[in-house]
């Protein structure tokens, strides 16, 4: 059966320099984007991507993000781009302000002000499916962005999932979804938020994104 490596996790050089891969896997960079901005845009940018795709957000529609981190806030930008109502929900202080900043319609705690025709949850708290299935107007769907996910807490039918409400996984940040979502920001230029740490404090990184203290993404700098 067919099964992803990764380098850094099943191969080294996740930390290196330079770093051999095959051209099928290379991405050309979009030019105006600095270093420290442009990593965020390869991995964290392309996983927002592909579950905004997974999240099936009609033209116009109304978008609702739970947990605004390295992928969530770049994946608002290119909603709020194609004309997108952006509501965030995350308990994050720092994350509801730049939530704003970036144009969301309303950031807070709680359910949004209004139904959801999409929503895309980037924390990886499984508690959370409930209440954003329950936010989806009739025929949402709730894309779960995450790699992995605590446990989901028992469903009740018509809550949250009758009237065609839609419960899907992200898992396959395809190449394809790469090509358009770098070429996406190529021509649309997106505020990319990191915080940067040097390279002998991944340490103190992994800690901080544990505990919401990261605004935007954390980026190691080599």
């Amino acid at each position: 059966m067919p099964f992803s490596v990764y380098t850094g996790w099943d191969a080294d050089g996740g930390y290196a320099e330079y770093a051999a891969v095959p051209a099928d896997y290379a991405h050309r960079l979009p030019a105006g984007y600095s270093v420290e901005e442009l990593a965020p845009l390869l991995c964290a940018g392309i996983i927002g991507y592909r579950a905004l795709a997974r999240a099936e957000l009609p033209e116009g529609g109304r978008l609702g993000i739970y947990g605004f981190g390295g992928s969530a806030h770049l994946a608002a930008q290119v909603a709020l781009a194609r004309g997108a109502v952006v509501h965030v929900m995350t308990r994050s202080a720092q994350a509801r302000e730049l939530a704003l900043a970036l144009g969301a319609a309303s950031a807070g705690v709680a359910r949004p002000p209004e139904p959801l025709d999409a929503a895309i949850l980037f924390a990886p708290v499984g508690e959370l499916v409930l209440p954003a299935l329950a936010a989806l107007d009739r025929g949402g769907t709730l894309a779960v962005a995450g790699i992995h996910l605590s446990d989901i807490p028992s469903l009740n039918y018509q809550d949250h999932l009758f009237q065609e409400r839609t419960l899907r996984s992200v898992t396959a940040n395809t190449r394809a979804a790469a090509r358009e979502f770098l070429d996406f920001v190529a021509r649309h230029h997106i505020e990319v938020t990191t915080t940067p740490y040097p390279l002998d404090q991944a340490d103190r990184a992994l800690a901080d994104l544990a505990a919401d203290r990261v605004t935007g993404a954390a980026v190691l700098r080599i």
